[in-house]
């Protein structure tokens, strides 16, 4: 459910974003040219994770900073994702009780606000945040697949209002992401299926392939996690970009491409938060702004 969502969600955006280039006649600039794609093959596209691949370190990270600067939430709010999202890391599990908890925590926040409002915040967050830590060398595997004609979606468990800013800033098609309810554009404080995290992730580039008559075998993946695993196992391309030492040794057995933009301690410290209060943010809000999905 939370793969159709999304897909369903991707979509629609996309489409509108195309109406609109093609009505003010622009296109996304040129960029660098990788080894691949394969120019003017219309049934490829490429799938690329967020987190740690396109930008340097989370979007719902620099999100939730952005939300508590405008007082969404209280300290005492961060004080409890902090402790959710501890857990979580030095755990080393997903506990599904703690999970839930998290996320009814964090879709409180956002319940009864409007989805336009958290969009607005979202390009304000993006231009504050994210802009400077965009990977130079990941955004041009992503203009190589532009410059060939193709699509370029980002797949991520961040919620779709930040995840489609983003996408649209960087001359994407679109955004897969976790889908939260809402109703005549207000937050219901409830999801729409699961976060798109893992397998939920190989679902929904399924689904949107299914829609846009694609041959995953054509396609590339972009990721830096294990997690991934199962959307990077769809296609014919996959790239490791940035990854931990899980996917790293992954990619290595099964000979797939990798690509490494940090260097140094960054890239031993990958996936260890710079400061674990205000990082916990991260995984409290993300299911919570998450994807919206208008009931009729």
């Amino acid at each position: 459910m939370a793969g159709e969502a999304s897909a369903e969600a991707a979509r629609k955006s996309a489409q509108s974003a195309e109406l609109a280039e093609l009505a003010e006649g622009t296109a996304p600039d040129a960029g660098s040219e990788a080894e691949f794609p394969v120019h003017g093959d219309d049934r490829a596209a490429a799938f690329f994770d967020l987190d740690n691949t396109v930008m340097q370190g989370a979007a719902i990270f620099h999100f939730g900073r952005g939300l508590y600067k405008r007082k969404f939430f209280e300290t005492r709010d961060l004080a409890r994702f902090a402790w959710q999202q501890a857990y979580f890391r030095l755990a080393g599990l997903e506990d599904p009780e703690h999970m839930q908890d998290a996320r009814d925590s964090a879709l409180s926040i956002v319940k009864g606000h409007r989805v336009s409002e958290l969009r607005s915040i979202g390009e304000e967050i993006y231009d504050e945040y994210m802009a400077e830590r965009i990977w130079p060398g990941t955004r041009a595997l992503a203009q190589a697949h532009l410059d060939a004609g193709q699509k370029v979606w980002l797949v991520t468990a961040a919620p779709v209002e930040i995840a489609q800013v983003i996408a649209r800033r960087l001359g994407l098609t679109g955004a897969l992401g976790t889908v939260a309810e809402s109703i005549g554009g207000v937050y219901t404080g409830k999801l729409v299926g699961e976060p798109l995290h893992g397998p939920a992730k190989a679902e929904a580039v399924r689904a949107l392939a299914t829609a846009e008559s694609l041959d995953l075998s054509r396609c590339a993946a972009y990721s830096d996690s294990h997690n991934d695993i199962p959307m990077l196992s769809l296609v014919g391309h996959p790239y490791a970009i940035n990854p931990d030492s899980k996917l790293r040794k992954h990619a290595r057995e099964l000979e797939w491409r990798l690509r490494d933009y940090r260097t140094g301690r960054k890239a031993a410290k990958v996936g260890i938060p710079a400061a674990a209060g205000v990082g916990a943010v991260a995984g409290g809000t993300a299911a919570a702004i998450a994807l919206h999905r208008r009931r009729r």
